[in-house]
């Protein structure tokens, strides 16, 4: 893909993490990826950790790249993506959008009249990205031409899996995908506890609790075992897990993760 440019406007957490993510993988060499930030003197130290350049402007990004990555905070985007339209509105560019609440019908505003002439795809990421275990919900609605599909696809295949939802269900499934880490990091970090209470060291806790929960989401994805049976299979009568299990249930454990989303989506 280093026949391409990807360029970065806005290069916090999400932004660093999908960067890493690609150079890591050999999708492209940090040279083919240009960046601003509002913080310049920081934007250059992220950015030199993978040879990306570090420029001041939106503008300066639109000109240098052909895939254009609007990273900044949803509030942002009017003011700063607004003055830059033209300069998006070319054949030979796409968009893609990973702000939170931009569907493709928010862009159709924003762009107005050269809405037609732009090729957008709006995703919501998440941070595994950075180590080629992410999640990119895509909405299914989308202005690309099928050859930048194919390049949109070369580029975020080999960090994330590409999961397309139709635009009503881009807020919930951003919640399982884009908000569900850091519950998940909770309980590991809840697992690890235990493993400490009860002696192991903390680095190994965290380790085990770490590999277990990347294992058990790789075992779904490759089988697609309904998760209710690969739970069963753990649980033998009147074993240790069924107990453990049996406790979680008691705490209702299914539950607060429902009313977690449940807090997030009303």
């Amino acid at each position: 893909m280093n026949n391409h440019t990807i360029g970065f406007i806005g290069y916090g957490n999400m932004a660093q993490a999908i960067a890493q993510g690609m150079v890591d993988a050999g999708v492209l060499d940090g040279e083919h990826i240009v960046a601003c930030a509002a913080h310049y003197d920081k934007l250059e130290r992220n950015a030199a950790k993978f040879g990306i350049r570090a420029v001041h402007t939106a503008a300066e990004v639109a000109d240098a790249a052909d895939v254009v990555v609007i990273a900044i905070k949803p509030y942002q985007i009017e003011d700063v993506i607004g003055p830059i339209v033209a300069k998006l509105a070319q054949s030979s560019k796409f968009v893609v959008s990973i702000a939170a609440g931009w569907d493709l019908n928010k862009y159709r505003y924003l762009f107005g009249e050269q809405f037609d002439a732009v090729h957008i795809q709006c995703t919501i990421p998440n941070t595994p990205m950075a180590v080629g275990k992410g999640v990119l919900v895509t909405e299914s609605d989308n202005t690309l031409s099928e050859t930048q599909t194919e390049i949109f696809e070369q580029l975020f295949a080999p960090i994330s899996l590409i999961e397309r939802v139709d635009s009503a269900h881009m807020g919930i499934a951003m919640c399982v995908a884009g908000c569900a880490p850091a519950f998940t990091d909770m309980y590991i970090e809840a697992l690890a506890d235990a493993g400490v209470k009860y002696g192991l060291q903390r680095a190994t806790a965290y380790r085990l609790a770490a590999k277990m929960v990347e294992g058990v989401g790789a075992l779904y994805l490759a089988t697609e075992t309904h998760p209710g049976a690969m739970k069963d299979a753990v649980c033998s009568p009147g074993g240790t897990t069924i107990k453990g299990v049996a406790s979680l249930e008691e705490s209702a454990f299914r539950g607060a993760i429902i009313k977690a989303v449940d807090a997030i989506e009303q």
